[in-house]
C-alpha cells in the first residue's frame, strides 16, 4: 500500500472506524453529517460538572433515507413533518404525556410545527 507517495508493505489496507449512527454499518465514501445546533446561544457557559442535554454531533449516516428516522426514533425524538433532514437540525423542546423531549426540525419553514415520533 502506498499513502502520501511513500510505499508502507506492512499496511494491507486502510482501516475506516466510521459506521452509520442509523443501522450501525460502515459507511463506504463520504458519510452525510447532521449536527444538532440551538438556535439561541446561552449567556453563560456551562459548567464542566453539569452534563450537557444534547450532543450536537455532527452524527454521520450512510446513503440509506430511513437511518437518520432510526437514529431520532432510538434516542425517542420526534422529526417536524414540515422539514427535511438537512445538514443543521434545530432541536425543539416538547412535552409530552411520558415527559419532555426534544423533537428535531430544519428551521426553514415559516408554518407551525407538526412533530410527530420519528
Amino acid at each position: 500500500m502506498e499513502i502520501m507517495g511513500i510505499k508502507i508493505p506492512t499496511i494491507v489496507m486502510e482501516n475506516s472506524g466510521i459506521c452509520c449512527e442509523g443501522c450501525r454499518q460502515p459507511i463506504s465514501g463520504t458519510p452525510f453529517r447532521v449536527s444538532v445546533l440551538d438556535i439561541i446561544a446561552t449567556e453563560v457557559a456551562p459548567s464542566f460538572e453539569s452534563a450537557s442535554p444534547i450532543n450536537p454531533g455532527p452524527f454521520q449516516f450512510c446513503a440509506k433515507p430511513a437511518c437518520p428516522s432510526q437514529w431520532m426514533a432510538a434516542n425517542g425524538w420526534y422529526f417536524c413533518t414540515q422539514s427535511s433532514v438537512r445538514e443543521i437540525m434545530r432541536p425543539v423542546a416538547l412535552k409530552t404525556a411520558e415527559g419532555a423531549t426534544l423533537g428535531l426540525c430544519d428551521g426553514l419553514h415559516q408554518s407551525n410545527h407538526e412533530f410527530l415520533p420519528a
